[in-house]
């Protein structure tokens, strides 16, 4: 009798100890959470990740911005449509002087020969509005209208007059405009770090305003480092 009662104590006592080293082997006090598809493995997996934000929303936001970027683009497109007209109708005033070959005037403007295609004399005709004004960084890139303007924003503002351009463009642009190679009338001359033009035999430089105080030059400089590109015609 007490043989039988020292085993039964043995026994409880060694399920005790079994309990607390497996919690697991206790009587649960609360139900499992239930599991979304019942006992398909990719249910279970779905359920335990966090919910992704749907698609349709984030697309939403996108568009908006996206909108939002175009409505500004078209502002400023507009703004830069109005600034070229201006720029057409200021340069359509400066009286052009024709002569029977291209030379730069005591004022700093140039003179356009008189076998160049009207194209070519309004490239001309902008470039001289602008010939004299200082040199400014970053200038005519902002606006066509500025107190002084860089290398690339010169050539631009002077093809943008002629209707070769719609907007400025940076020198390492300009390096990939238009077609390659020398042009009959016109050839820009770019690089990443600057550019110029010759135009009916003339230059036209910012480089030239340490010397003469104007960007039209009857010498020529080194093209060593630049790529020719032309208007297609010209």
């Amino acid at each position: 009798m007490l043989i039988g009662a020292a085993v039964l104590a043995v026994v409880v006592l060694a399920a005790a100890v079994v309990a607390v080293a497996r919690p697991d082997a206790l009587p649960r006090t609360t139900p499992p959470t239930a599991v979304v598809g019942g006992s398909d493995p990719t249910a279970r997996l779905t359920a335990s990740r966090p919910q992704v934000v749907e698609p349709e929303a984030g697309i939403a936001a996108l568009e908006r911005v996206s909108t939002a970027s175009n409505d500004a683009r078209r502002v400023d497109d507009a703004q830069i449509r109005r600034e070229l007209d201006q720029l057409k109708e200021l340069a359509a005033k400066d009286q052009l002087t024709v002569g029977s070959r291209a030379r730069v005037l005591a004022d700093g403007r140039a003179v356009a020969p008189a076998s160049a295609p009207q194209v070519v004399r309004d490239v001309i005709r902008g470039a001289n509005v602008i010939a004299t004004t200082p040199y400014l960084w970053g200038g005519g890139h902002g606006s066509w209208s500025a107190v002084g303007y860089d290398c690339s924003g010169s050539v631009s503002f002077a093809l943008a007059n002629a209707g070769l351009l719609g907007a400025p463009l940076v020198s390492g642009e300009l390096a990939g405009w238009g077609a390659p190679g020398r042009g009959r009338w016109i050839t820009i001359y770019a690089n990443d770090g600057h550019v110029f033009m010759e135009v009916a035999g003339l230059r036209f430089d910012t480089s030239g305003l340490r010397g003469t105080d104007t960007r039209w030059q009857t010498g020529g400089r080194s093209t060593s480092g630049f790529t020719a590109r032309h208007p297609p015609g010209l």
